[in-house]
């Protein structure tokens, strides 16, 4: 196919980093709806690892395969989906950006039109993460610090989804945002609270997506996570897993304030100082931010 003309565009992020929220904002801006947001018509696209998606694009049942037989796939499967695409599309991603053993992108540049990537502070992610898998935070922050960590790659199971390789929260991040063979926009989740026209405005420019500032406040306004809070009161989200009964817990800044202790703090910080401190977590001494005023959260634009 040609690589001029790529139609997807990846959103991509850690688990639990404001992923469903932009989503939804997709959809709102694409939608341009007046009335309320229903959260069950959320649809941006499949999420990548969706095995019907790419079996669909595969023509043929890949439950057989060994995880990394399908990975080698995965590839192919997004360079015919993109190319038989009428209209570009945004697609979920929590995979870290990774190569495989063949040399090749697991997404590859022909079928990428660009990729959004949405950061969030690891220590609220842990938090936020425990909630939502009914882990202790003890077990989140050593899984955020292990190259290794995946989701759905348990064989005696089947899974919807495909594994899911996210490599430690460092590596995820680096792995999107030094992705130097694609275009990428990099976006903080908390200047998405902070600043919220101005960055889902650059967002929607970089997706091609109306950037009128009326629609821009309107689709946000559809998709406050109290509208989201209140609809799931009454019935669960459909993509609320068995762990939890709430996806839509606060999605404030600085919850870890209140739910980490010292050692929790210091364990997190210690694996990912780095990172942290590229992209302005961390104070020039190197402990978080527990004030979280916008001029604080310096961004080193030098990582992307």
């Amino acid at each position: 196919m040609s690589k001029l003309n790529p139609k997807i565009y990846w959103l991509a992020s850690y688990p639990r980093s404001g992923n469903t929220w932009v989503r939804a904002f997709i959809f709102n801006l694409l939608n341009n709806k007046q009335k309320d947001f229903d959260m069950d018509d959320l649809d941006t696209g499949p999420i990548a690892s969706c095995r019907k998606w790419i079996e669909d694009a595969l023509g043929f049942d890949i439950s057989e395969l060994s995880h990394n037989e399908i990975d080698l796939l995965r590839p192919t499967a997004y360079r015919w989906l993109s190319e038989n695409m009428s209209q570009n599309g945004y697609h979920k991603v929590h995979d870290a950006y990774s190569t495989l053993s063949n040399n090749s992108h697991l997404f590859p540049v022909e079928a990428t039109r660009g990729a959004l990537y949405i950061i969030r502070n690891p220590l609220d992610v842990a938090v936020s993460l425990a909630y939502f898998t009914g882990d202790s935070i003890e077990k989140v922050i050593m899984d955020m610090g292990n190259t290794d960590t995946s989701a759905c790659e348990n064989p005696r199971k089947f899974h919807k989804q495909l594994r899911q390789s996210f490599s430690s929260w460092s590596q995820h991040v680096l792995s999107w945002v030094s992705a130097s063979n694609i275009s990428n926009l990099v976006v903080r989740y908390e200047d998405l609270k902070f600043r919220s026209v101005e960055k889902f405005s650059e967002i929607a420019s970089f997706l091609q997506l109306p950037t009128d500032e009326v629609l821009i406040k309107n689709a946000l306004a559809q998709c406050r996570i109290d509208k989201l809070q209140t609809q799931e009161l009454s019935r669960p989200f459909k993509e609320c897993p068995q762990s939890t009964t709430r996806f839509f817990r606060k999605g404030v800044i600085g919850d870890w304030l209140d739910v980490l202790n010292n050692k929790q703090v210091e364990a997190i910080v210690n694996d990912h100082r780095n990172v942290m401190e590229a992209f302005g977590y961390l104070d020039s001494a190197g402990k978080p931010y527990t004030t979280f005023d916008t001029q604080e959260l310096k961004f080193d634009s030098a990582y992307c």
